[in-house]
């Protein structure tokens, strides 16, 4: 049985229970083939940051699998804030929202599947430790493919995230933070749970959604920030010597926002310090976005310690 956590709650089709009795069939395409889509939020002072670009993209993320979500989106937000009401936390929360394709028999065909089920997860926000954000953090350069890579679902938050997980594993074992996946023409493509940018005198550089790359909604915002402060911004192609030689890097998500980057394999980005764009940038995010002032490196920021990422970016 799932310990009872207060704050922790799970609503399935619109139905609030309790996450020990939050069951799906062994059926559900969700659970045997990775077949669903999901998106992750956050919120600040019990209120969710950026849910309509978030319900947006989730119903982008249904289309490009061919899922057909079974409400609308005005329906499913006034479910996600329901739920997020329902969540008797002493904090903010994080929120995960999954629809599957929904159950059918054994096999892969997709048209035996029946009525798409959608799960609402709410939980108590875990965040990096203070350090990660005073201090940088090192990250792991990963070859692999993804796999939705080269595929009409390239750029979908699908659920199956296997390739991922063994890469962050790697990442873990070597003491680093985060994996960077590199594809197979040698092009930094994303984290596995983060976008990536890097400075180089002074202009900031990310990759193309073009490439395959989720196109994170805290991205967005960051580039937005970024041109408010008229740093200038190039979307283009990177490769592992384009990070490793830049001044500054840092990956960003829905939960940990901005984390600065300042080991790379075993060389040190820059200076080996948190660069002053990066700070720059994270402060102007929080600013456009009415967000909280006290920034996560400062003291009696609400940081912990276990760095959960939610999955979100």
């Amino acid at each position: 049985m799932m310990e009872s956590i207060p704050g922790r709650i799970v609503m399935i089709d619109g139905s609030v229970v309790t996450p020990d009795r939050a069951f799906v069939s062994v059926y559900d395409r969700g659970f045997l083939y990775g077949d669903s889509v999901f998106e992750v939020l956050r919120t600040y002072d019990h209120r969710p940051f950026a849910l309509d670009a978030h319900v947006e993209r989730l119903f982008e993320s249904a289309s490009r699998v061919a899922i057909v979500p079974p409400v609308s989106q005005d329906a499913l937000k006034g479910e996600i804030l329901a739920a997020i009401s329902r969540a008797e936390g002493a904090g903010d929360s994080v929120v995960r929202i999954q629809i599957t394709r929904g159950v059918g028999p054994l096999g892969l065909d997709p048209s035996n599947a029946r009525s798409p089920m959608r799960i609402v997860f709410v939980e108590p926000i875990s965040l990096p430790p203070l350090d990660d954000y005073r201090n940088g953090i090192g990250v792991l350069l990963v070859r692999t493919e993804r796999t939705a890579d080269n595929t009409p679902a390239a750029g979908a938050k699908v659920s199956n995230y296997l390739v991922s997980l063994l890469a962050l594993r790697d990442a873990y074992a070597s003491g680093a933070r985060e994996a960077i996946i590199i594809d197979g023409r040698g092009r930094v493509l994303e984290g596995t749970t983060s976008n990536v940018f890097a400075v180089k005198d002074r202009v900031l550089l990310t990759p193309p959604e073009s490439e395959g790359i989720l196109p994170g909604i805290t991205r967005r915002h960051l580039l937005l920030a970024a041109s408010a402060i008229n740093i200038p911004v190039r979307i283009t192609t990177l490769t592992s010597g384009d990070i490793i030689g830049a001044d500054e890097v840092f990956i960003s998500s829905t939960v940990r926002e901005v984390l600065p980057v300042v080991r790379i394999d075993d060389q040190v980005v820059g200076n080996g310090a948190v660069g002053p764009v990066t700070r720059a940038i994270h402060r102007q995010f929080r600013q456009e976005g009415g967000l909280p002032s006290r920034m996560p490196w400062e003291d009696g920021a609400p940081v912990g310690p276990t760095g959960s990422s939610g999955l979100g970016k």
